[in-house]
């Protein structure tokens, strides 16, 4: 099964993460599939750039997104 799940990155106390398409059972920072956008909660308003035709086209595949990336999605 495939997840859309959030990949961090950065430097300890400055985080970013990065949405990716992975293997439900893979580890958190293992490889991914494909990047699908950015978020960065750190700036103010949080930054966000999601490429929702990716988006769209994994879901439709049956990606099943995390509880936050769906909240990330929908802000987008």
């Amino acid at each position: 099964m495939l997840k859309l799940k959030l990949f961090p990155i950065g430097k300890k106390n400055q985080i970013k993460y990065r949405i990716v398409v992975v293997e439900a059972r893979s580890k958190r920072e293992g490889k991914y599939i494909e990047s699908l956008g950015f978020y960065d909660p750190q700036t103010d308003p949080a930054t966000i750039k999601l490429d929702k035709e990716k988006y769209n086209e994994w879901m439709n595949k049956g990606a099943q997104p995390t509880r936050t990336v769906r909240l990330i999605a929908e802000k987008a």
